[in-house]
């Protein structure tokens, strides 16, 4: 990472309030250029807290766009933060509402040129484009980045798993060093309801209940009275007394048209409403290890061509330039200028030239939950810039082996459908209830416990098909695979999960993508075929490895069992696997080195840090004699942050998933956290504890979150809410 110190124009900021119709007052930090000519703006809108959770984030990126000539403005969402009004439904209208008056507000500035860009991630990208579907006039082009694009609000996933549930929005470590690109990892980001196939409300995954219980401890925080002023504690009682815990919501929503592993048009995937409407340039960025990289696929394949481009790379759920886990970075704020400076200067960068869509053809790491450094590389010197110099806090690596690639139209030609047969007699799967425990975090951040480990375990649990791959020349995949499997179900509610793996020589298996069905039994006990596709992948499978199909009965916690300890019976000769297979091409994608503006300086005090007591990052635990298994995932554990400001910040969470074997009524799951904010030099210290959980019968599920707020010693607010939501019929 190269830290840019100098640029074209020297840069000021502040922070203002940005009025509202209905009045309420949105707490803003605007960088701007030093000139007397008028600039474009850029807006990044989210609830994640810009004086303390994003701020180290924010200090890297905008003050490098105003740096280059933009006034570049992080707003607060309505009730989040130091902006007024109340948190609300995240799937609500009200947030592309807020979004298009901020925009107006910023082309009227006498600053301003009347062109505005918007950008984001997780939340934040999908908050770009929904009020890009509004069409706003002085939106001219969005940078969106690992998030969703349907109608569902930016946690809740609609993809092939759970996505998020990693905590409020990465508090990014000190100097951005830890956490994800965006938090609670949506910035935590998303998680899937479980697998659905239209014939009823979708089941829970932990994962919602994870992204939930973050939300919920996000909104529960006050603002602070260093910005918000003597107002504070009122602006936070009322939303105290407003909260409603995300998931009720969530799970009282209908069932989506489509299977859990599509993510298309209905109500899930958004097109209708969205892909028709948007009147803005996109550019839409996705990384194969975050679970909204389809969304990129949708874009490019429903927006206008000269509307759009798409980037997916090896990245998990942060910006591409973090240079974390799996990586490489890459240039992103200086590939998001060339898209400013096309759409909203009107200069000839060659960004429209660029192919369609841009991705990474991965080929296969070790199979381990953290692609780690795999050695050191001379040091990048100063660059071709003066005014940059390396960041001492990173230590990139060459990351996993891939090559990146382009194409003009997508669906591309170079794509081809490829089937795979399915062999071998009938099979009866009945996979213990708790496969799936190795499948990694839903919405991994880049952390040395968020990808799936080696799948042999889960594999033994599966019925496996294998497909040797010739010698000569790797086979490319690059699409959503799809299967087609007839099944006979057990019970009337069940569910099958399938995971594409590569098979090296030596038996480890790499996970490469995933995808779930809700099943439902046949009238008269019949079978039933159900075709749907996987999440979309990027790989490279080489000679000698096996391309395998795993299909499961079971994948805990990602998919919340059916009532009955149930499997089904797979008749392979009627099953198939269809590979998006791409030809061979000469491609000259390229990207430059990762750079950013100088870190905040947000540091963890010696006497403050507690990394020798810190839990396991993602423990598996055993109770033999009870036949339970036990994940326990943490989230947030990064010790105190001092910000240079004088704020302390200490968080800890973490998430418990229980399952007993033959029992798949005994699901459970909880997540707690505690959030201390503390100002030693004006005496202000709030503690946030929060502690949600799902538990289920045959015909219920039953959610408890319970919300505990103290200034120093007083408890001001302790709320405890219960909720019983119907399981699908069937």
């Amino acid at each position: 990472m190269k830290i840019r110190t100098a640029f074209p124009y020297a840069t000021v900021h502040e922070d203002v309030r940005v009025p509202l119709a209905d009045g309420t007052r949105l707490y803003a930090r605007v960088w701007r250029p030093l000139t007397d000519e008028p600039v474009p703006a850029l807006l990044e809108y989210d609830p994640h807290r810009l004086t303390d959770w994003s701020a180290p984030r924010d200090r890297q990126r905008h003050p490098w766009y105003a740096g280059h000539g933009y006034a570049s403005v992080r707003v607060d969402a309505r009730g989040h933060g130091n902006s007024e009004g109340l948190p609300g439904d995240l799937g609500s209208g009200a947030e592309p509402s807020d979004c298009a008056e901020v925009i107006d507000w910023l082309a009227a500035r006498p600053w301003c040129t009347g062109r505005v860009g918007m950008f984001g991630i997780g939340r934040g990208g999908t908050a770009a484009l929904r009020t890009a579907a509004l069409a706003p006039e002085p939106l001219r082009a969005v940078v969106a980045v690992a998030c969703p694009d349907g109608r569902y609000e930016a946690g809740v996933p609609h993809r092939e798993g759970p996505a998020d549930g990693n905590g409020p929005e990465p508090a990014d470590g000190p100097d951005g060093a830890g956490g994800t690109a965006d938090g609670p990892a949506d910035d935590p980001a998303a998680a899937q309801d479980g697998p659905a196939d239209g014939d009823g409300t979708p089941g829970p995954s932990a994962a919602l209940l994870a992204r939930s219980a973050a939300l919920l401890a996000l909104a529960a925080c006050p603002p602070d009275p260093r910005y918000a002023g003597d107002a504070w504690r009122e602006m936070w009682q009322a939303r105290l007394e407003a909260l409603v815990p995300p998931a009720h919501a969530w799970l009282a929503r209908p069932a989506r048209d489509d299977h859990a592993g599509t993510g298309g048009p209905g109500p899930g995937g958004g097109a209708p409403d969205l892909h028709g409407s948007v009147r803005a340039a996109v550019l839409a960025v996705g990384g194969w290890h975050d679970p909204y990289h389809d969304t990129v696929l949708r874009l490019v394949a429903h927006l206008p061509d000269d509307l759009v481009r798409g980037v997916i790379g090896p990245w998990a759920h942060q910006y591409p330039d973090r240079e974390q886990s799996p990586g490489p970075a890459i240039g992103f704020l200086q590939e998001t200028l060339r898209w400013w400076d096309h759409h909203l200067k009107g200069e000839p960068t060659g960004v429209m030239s660029e192919p369609l869509l841009r991705c990474w053809i991965g080929t296969p790491s070790p199979p381990e939950p953290a692609r780690p450094d795999p050695g050191p590389r001379p040091d990048p010197g100063p660059g071709p810039d003066p005014g940059t110099r390396p960041d001492p806090g990173t230590r990139p690596g060459p990351g996993p082996a891939g090559r990146w690639v382009g194409d003009g139209t997508w669906p591309s030609p170079n794509v081809t459908p490829v089937m795979y047969a399915l062999q071998g007699p009938p099979v009866l799967v009945r996979s213990p209830q708790h496969t799936g425990l190795d499948a990694g975090r839903p919405v991994p951040s880049g952390d040395p416990a968020g990808l799936p480990p080696d799948q042999r375990a889960e594999d033994a649990h599966a019925a496996c098909f294998d497909f040797p791959v010739p010698p000569g020349a790797p086979v490319d995949v690059l699409g959503r695979p799809r299967v087609a499997l007839t099944l006979r179900a057990e019970a009337p509610a069940g569910q099958v999960a399938v995971r594409l793996c590569d098979v090296a020589p030596d038996g480890s298996s790499t996970l490469v993508t995933r995808g779930a069905a809700r099943l439902a039994a046949e009238p008269g006990g019949g079978p039933r075929e159900y075709v749907f596709e996987l999440g979309g992948t990027g790989h490279a499978f080489p000679p000698g490895h096996r391309i395998r199909l795993a299909v499961s009965s079971a994948y805990w916690p990602w998919v919340w069992p059916g009532p009955r300890a149930a499997g089904f019976t797979l008749d392979p000769a009627a099953c198939s696997l269809r590979l998006p297979v791409r030809r061979p091409t000469t491609d000259t994608v390229a990207f430059a080195e990762p750079e950013q503006a100088e870190p905040l300086g947000v540091t963890v005090p010696t006497a403050l840090d507690h990394t020798e007591t810190r839990r396991p990052a993602r423990l598996i635990v055993r109770d033999v004699a009870a036949g339970e298994w036990r994940l326990e995932d943490t989230p947030r554990q990064d010790g105190t942050r001092a910000y240079p400001d004088g704020l302390e910040i200490t968080e800890d969470a973490v998430e418990t998933c229980v399952i007993t074997e033959g029992e798949p009524l005994s699901a459970r799951t909880s997540t707690e956290w505690r959030i201390r904010l503390h100002r030693p030099d004006i005496a202000w210290n709030v503690t946030v504890d929060t502690r949600s959980e799902i538990v289920c019968d045959a015909t219920h599920f039953l959610t408890t979150d319970e919300v505990i707020c103290a200034e120093g010693p007083e408890v001001v607010f302790h709320h405890t809410w219960e909720k019983r939501i119907a399981r699908a019929p069937g």
